[in-house]
């Protein structure tokens, strides 16, 4: 991937990594340095070019070269011709610049790139520790044919003699270049490559994939995980264990990527759940918390305590007297401030530090009274694996919102918490243990605060080799990569032919830390291997694979084979009626056989021998067909030369979309003695049909039989036959109906027994559906008293979950309904399932397959005609609808305008919301004169009027003509007040201004203006100071002096404020007109905000939006 804007390497150096441009001279061509200037050397080349060495470049007479930039020579590296640039004087910058540059760029093919990390230096000749050394990586490409820094070093200290750099007028650069093979991702094998395999992301599970993978390479972990108890009568969806092991077991011994969604099944999250981004410390607590609760009674009990359990003691003490006051608590992670910190360390001392408690905040000591006390936190023991979170998200109380903090914090390889005599140790402390720890993992955050991605860097074997976990993708990282690449921070850069640098901020860092104690690693980096899994998952898992490998090696022999499913009169008797209704049979439930393709159908025949018993004399094969109507009938037997072919010829015979199965209905006759013999001849007169029979009374339909008639011959001449069949006395009166199709609409058709089969246009693989007849004076009801009306049941029929719109998870009940049901007929059922007498008072919500969950509008009443319309969601059809009972009827609810109107009381210090209904035709003024009703007023004759209040400004009074239907409570607050009685008598030149509360933002490097508070209306007179209209502002909003001394008054205009004196003029700030936007010119009180905030979840650290993490198992 082409880095655009790549990482400075030295972080100490606030450095540029840019493709080198020259916008004063335009591109310039390869210039071919004479020797005598240059003396160049390649070091380690061998004859076959490794794909990484240095370059020596000496260039002499430096101070005497007369040329912007200057080339090496070519050098050789994987390869590839490669040179360095350098710029003697600065590319339009006081410093050297000094870029790597693909030396025949220009004559490479279209498309080309290559990959290649790489450091230049410039050496100190008489110090070589102060040699100057940058490196970075690129991926080169013709846009980019070079990249490097453009401010190397200053020039100041380069051509200083004293320096060490010039000397005797020779610069010594140094260029190492490791080539990199450019990764497709498509092809590269993360197992092949790195011996690790990752997990796949089913949606947003980025965060859980990070996570699993580091608890997977915490070897003891997983070592108890796998010796928890399961049984083979488990289901992995079901067993929060069984689904751990099972995914560990693949990770270990798969060589491809795993999926998670056994696992997320046993969490008992659906698939919107999984599409939900969480948050890694939460999903980290709540597992080990149910993995925890699941290990209680077995041989692995406690195993989560002894890994990750510390304690600290939070304390009490009182400076004058002797008291204190100890409580213990354990801890499975620590949350440090990444804010205000500049590492790891440094959020330990912020953790442990002594908070005095004095003046009004003593503390109440027992016998004691009130004390001038320390308060702290120390460190009794931590755990063997040391979990740190890092508080990159942070609730910012003066914009309301959560914020991520991208600021940079460093974290070491090794981290010592004995440091400065163990200041972190409380004095209860084992001494004995060293609290020396090796990083393990670093799970990064890329992107904001509303979502990104997640992935891990972990070292399993805490080698100096790191690898990144990245869904999918396990690639190997340097330690750079690792650690100081997830530091975050700022990086300057420069992102071509404009060359001010500038600086962006790194939205990819840490989140969170794993630590292991060196004295404990031996024990936690242990082996697991096949004994510690137990046998049953070992030969479950081990199944699974070969079925795995079965189905691959089946689908990459796929074209050698042929599928042929073969119908029996069995399947036909077994599924009609059951199954299915329509047609004869379904085809994925019929035996099949897996034949190659090269066989002859006359030995395949021989298979169905043994397989049924059916000897292959016996045997007769008909190929179905699929007909215009979409309907697949029997159409013809195979003949004899056909049966001599291959099957994989006789397949292209019978199926032209080139479909790898064969289907085949396989015909035996059956002598008096129920044994098979010899099939019939068949002519062109016989017709093959086949015999449903309807029971009205019981509603049942099922199969009885086929039958050879003549075209020439009637349905009377079979009647008797056809009653035998049944099981009817020989001369029932029956009725005949042939079943012609069923999509889109049903199409059975009443046959006349009196003409031919032939006249009925009946032919081979038709269906003819028979019934009783039902006298005409019979006083028997039924529900469906035709074969027709049954089959138009059948087709239409369909059961709807109904479900509690104030419980959307759960099914309350269940109704067989028809999709032809119009509106009326549906809530009319919900009704009498509820006992409801008023159907109109049901109101109906259709469900979102996607999100599983139910649609924001409900079904209007009667807006839908039938049942169907009420389930399909786009190009899916549900089987939910969601129901409610109104108080009124819906027809009438959806004449009326509910609005939610927040009142601000003249008498008393509250605001109340009030639900106005009202018809929709309704105006403003009818919604005053309602909400008058319902409050209670400063004065009878007391006016009212309705704003709309949106982030605290107001950006409209409503006149009261305006009619209710178009106004939209749903984002805006609508507020109602009493309008003020100065407010009603405005002298001429008075001004009605808007007056706002506001504090000031200044992160993100600029100012914003963030309003808070309630907005309220001010009458400013001609003439009038800002000491006046402060006066009066005190008084209506009752502040304290004291309070309101601190308060700083500006005019604001478009977010920007003007800050006034006391002496000011108010009214000259403010237009005379009202114009559109007004709301954007303001008087502005700039104070903090002390109102209380609402409640927050206590873990400030999970971002607004997510719902919390839930396990249901």
């Amino acid at each position: 991937m082409t880095m655009m804007t790549p990482p400075p390497l030295d972080q100490e150096d606030d450095e540029m990594l840019v493709p080198h441009s020259d916008f004063t001279e335009g591109p310039q061509p390869m210039e071919v340095v004479a020797q005598a200037e240059t003396a160049s050397t390649v070091e380690n080349q061998p004859v076959e070019d490794p794909p990484s060495s240095r370059f020596t470049w000496t260039i002499d007479n430096f101070t005497r070269l007369n040329t912007k930039k200057h080339y090496s020579d070519v050098f050789f590296v994987g390869g590839f011709k490669w040179r360095v640039l350098i710029f003697p004087k600065g590319n339009n910058v006081d410093h050297l610049s000094m870029y790597l540059d693909v030396a025949d760029s220009a004559n490479l093919p279209y498309g080309w790139s290559r990959y290649a990390q790489f450091s230049l230096a410039v050496v100190n000749q008489i110090h070589s520790k102060y040699t100057v050394r940058k490196d970075t990586q690129h991926q080169f490409n013709a846009r980019e044919s070079d990249w490097g820094f453009t401010s190397f070093m200053p020039l100041s200290e380069l051509y200083d003699p004293g320096r060490g750099y010039l000397v005797n007028d020779t610069v010594i650069v140094e260029a190492e270049v490791a080539v990199r093979r450019v990764v497709d991702y498509w092809t590269y094998d993360s197992k092949k490559e790195t011996g690790y395999v990752g997990l796949k992301n089913q949606g947003a599970t980025c965060y859980m994939n990070s996570l699993l993978q580091t608890l997977y390479h915490i070897p003891y972990f997983r070592k108890a995980v796998y010796h928890m108890p399961t049984t083979e009568n488990d289901m992995p969806s079901g067993s929060i264990p069984l689904a751990l092991q099972s995914l560990f077991y693949k990770v270990q011994y798969s060589d491809n990527s795993v999926a998670t969604k056994e696992l997320t099944k046993s969490f008992g999250w659906d698939t919107y759940d999984s599409f939900m981004q969480h948050d890694v410390q939460e999903l980290n607590r709540v597992l080990c918390e149910k993995l925890e609760d699941k290990m209680k009674g077995t041989v692995v009990e406690g195993t989560i305590q002894q890994l990750f359990e510390g304690h600290h003691m939070n304390y009490i003490e009182c400076i004058n007297v002797d008291y204190k006051s100890t409580r213990k608590e354990s801890f499975y992670d620590l949350q440090l401030d990444v804010k205000g910190c500049r590492d790891v360390y440094a959020s330990f001392d912020k953790y442990v530090e002594v908070e005095r408690l004095e003046g009004d905040n003593k503390y109440h000591a027992e016998q004691h009274g009130l004390q001038d006390a320390r308060k702290g936190v120390l460190f009794i023991d931590f755990p063997p694996v040391l979990q740190l979170q890092l508080k990159r998200f942070e609730y910012d109380f003066m914009r309301d919102t959560m914020v991520k903090i991208n600021d940079r914090y460093e974290f070491p390889l090794q981290l010592d918490l004995d440091r400065d005599n163990g200041k972190y140790l409380s004095p209860d402390a084992d001494r004995r243990v060293r609290n020396l720890y090796t990083l393990h993992s670093v799970l990064v955050h890329s992107g904001g605060v509303h979502g990104g991605h997640y992935y891990a860097f972990i070292r399993p074997t805490l080698s100096d080799q790191w690898f990144k976990f990245d869904d999918e993708r396990v690639t190997k990282e340097d330690v750079k990569r690792a650690l100081e690449e997830q530091y975050g921070g700022e990086e300057e850069t420069n992102p071509g032919f404009n060359n001010t640098p500038f600086k962006f901020t790194k939205y990819s860092n840490a989140y969170m830390l794993v630590y292991i104690r060196e004295s404990d690693k031996e024990k936690i980096i242990c082996d697991v291997d096949e004994k510690d899994i137990a046998e049953h998952l070992r030969i479950r898992l081990k199944k699974e694979q070969e079925e795995k490998e079965h189905k691959k090696k089946e689908k990459a022999e796929a074209h050698l084979y042929t599928i042929i499913k073969v119908a029996r009169n069995e399947d036909l008797i077994e599924q009609i009626g059951k199954d299915i209704y329509f047609d004869l049979v379904d085809h994925d439930k019929v035996r099949s056989f897996r034949i190659q393709k090269q066989m002859p159908f006359i030995l395949f025949k021989e298979e169905v021998a043994k397989d049924f018993g059916i000897p292959v004399q016996y045997q007769r094969f008909w190929l179905w067909a699929k007909r215009q109507n979409h309907t697949y009938r029997p159409n013809r037997p195979l003949t004899h030369q056909e049966e001599q072919q291959s099957v994989g010829q006789l397949r292209e015979v019978s199926n032209k979309a080139h479909n790898a199965e064969l289907k085949l209905f396989l015909e035996v006759e059956l002598g008096p003695d129920l044994h098979s013999i010899p099939p019939p001849d068949k002519t062109k007169e016989d017709i093959l049909l086949f015999f449903k029979l309807y029971d009205a009374e019981k509603e049942e339909l099922r199969y009885v039989g086929r039958l050879f008639v003549k075209g020439i011959g009637k349905p009377v001449d079979i009647l008797t036959k056809l009653n035998e069949m049944a099981g009817f006395a020989p001369n029932e009166e029956i009725e005949l109906y042939e079943e012609i199709k069923f999509e889109p609409t049903v199409m059975c058709e009443h046959i006349d027994k009196k003409l031919t089969f032939r006249s009925s246009q009946l032919e081979d693989g038709d269906i003819i559906c028979f019934q009783k007849c039902t006298p005409v004076d019979s006083d028997e009801q039924y529900r469906y008293p035709d074969v027709p009306s049954f089959l138009e049941y059948v087709h239409n029929r369909q059961v709807v979950h109904f479900r509690s719109l104030e419980k959307p998870k759960e099914d309350d009940f269940c109704l067989e309904l028809s999709k032809l049901f119009t509106y009326d007929d549906v809530v009319e059922r919900v009704a009498r399932q509820l006992g409801l007498d008023d159907a109109s008072k049901i109101r109906l919500t259709s469900h979102n397959c996607y999100s599983q969950q139910p649609k924001p509008q409900p079904i209007k009443y009667r807006g839908v005609e039938h049942l169907s319309d009420m389930l399909v969601h786009y190009n899916q059809t549900s089987d939910i609808l969601y129901y409610e009972v109104l108080d009124i009827p819906l027809p009438e609810l959806q004449g009326l305008k509910t609005l939610k109107v927040a009142f601000h009381s003249a008498v008393k210090d509250e605001v109340v919301i009030h639900s106005i209904r009202l018809p929709k035709q309704s105006t403003v003024a009818d919604v005053i004169n309602d909400l008058k009703t319902k409050v209670e007023l400063s004065h009878p004759n007391a006016e009212l009027r309705l704003l709309e209040v949106f982030y605290h400004k107001i950006y409209k009074i409503f006149p009261p003509s305006e009619k209710i239907e178009n106004i939209n409570d749903q984002y805006w607050t609508l507020r109602a007040e009493e309008i003020p009685e100065e407010e009603k008598n405005l002298g001429p030149h008075d001004r009605l201004i808007h007056v706002y509360h506001f504090t000031k933002d200044t992160s993100q490097n600029q100012m914003q203006v963030q309003n808070f508070g309630e907005p309220f209306f001010l009458i400013i007179h001609e003439g009038e100071t800002l000491a006046e209209v402060k006066l009066r502002i005190q008084k209506k909003l009752q502040v304290p002096d004291e309070e309101f001394a601190k308060w700083k008054f500006a005019f604001l205009s478009l977010g920007r404020p003007e800050y006034l004196q006391d002496s000011d003029i108010v009214s000259s700030r403010f237009q005379r007109r009202d114009v559109y936007g007004a709301w954007e010119q303001y008087l502005g009180l700039e104070h903090s905000d002390s109102a209380p905030k609402r409640a927050y979840a206590a873990n400030q650290n999970r971002h607004t939006f997510e719902k919390p993490v839930k396990i249901y198992n």
